[in-house]
């Protein structure tokens, strides 16, 4: 009976990720359609001179070359630090800090994401790195706090055996608490890569370029093609991300998870 049992588990495991793995291709069709239907909308509609040299191929790629720039400079120094603090925050000497650090970090994404850009653009000047820094601030807390949640979720009888076989406190941290805590950590990464190109589009209000530029355009210029289609893209971008995150978070799952 437990053999039998046994194997019908492992059947349902293996449907549901082969199900997964094909749910995993919708998203990205989505995108792309939606994308193609809006470049052939692009190539066909009645455009003024302005739309016309606003949405041109060429500055269109570069305001995406942009929003990626700073999406993905600050994602590397979000994960750098973020998950890092997070571990160092369940070693039993820097415990006591944890609370402190989280309410910090709640701090900079409570605060309004406009504000803190602009607050940081008058401290560090309008470029590209204030940008980057108000970007960091903002979306630091679902890593740090995911990276936490993942490292005291795990087991403690693993724990205490896996010191007991003699590992040191490093190889179980490596062998044992990560693999089994990043499930939880690459959903934090995740959220914060869909937050960070939400966010991005906002660096342009200080001049840091990026999908947001043809957004400002749009609502100064009066000109709902140009808003639109900063929209869009942003959107679709984020969506792109999202299943790029979902990607990874599938495919670096510890098998067994």
């Amino acid at each position: 009976m437990s053999v039998s049992t046994e194997n019908s588990s492992k059947t349902s495991k293996k449907k549901s990720s082969s199900r997964g793995g094909k749910g995993l291709w919708i998203q990205p069709l989505i995108v792309a359609v939606i994308l193609v239907g809006y470049l052939i909308w692009l190539a066909t509609a009645n455009l003024s001179e302005t739309e016309r040299v606003t949405l041109a191929p060429s500055a269109l790629w570069e305001s995406t070359l942009e929003h990626l720039e700073l999406t993905l400079v600050s994602a590397l120094i979000v994960l750098v630090v973020g998950v890092p603090l997070g571990i160092l925050l369940t070693r039993r000497p820097f415990q006591k800090a944890s609370g402190v650090i989280l309410v910090l970090a709640n701090a900079g994404q409570s605060a309004p994401a406009v504000g803190l850009i602009v607050l940081l653009a008058f401290w560090q000047g309008f470029t590209f790195k204030a940008a980057v820094i108000a970007l960091v601030l903002y979306t630091l807390l679902p890593i740090l706090r995911n990276t936490i949640i993942g490292l005291e979720g795990v087991d403690r009888s693993l724990i205490e055996a896996s010191r007991g076989m003699g590992m040191s406190s490093v190889a179980t941290l490596w062998r044992v608490e990560l693999p089994l805590a990043s499930p939880v950590i690459l959903n934090g990464v995740r959220t914060a890569l869909v937050l960070l190109v939400g966010t991005a589009a906002l660096a342009a209000f200080i001049g840091a370029g990026g999908l947001g530029v043809l957004i400002q355009t749009g609502m100064r210029l009066f000109l709902p093609s140009v808003l639109i289609s900063g929209a869009l893209l942003s959107s679709l971008l984020a969506l792109l991300i999202d299943w790029l995150g979902r990607v990874i978070e599938t495919f670096a799952r510890p098998k067994g998870l």
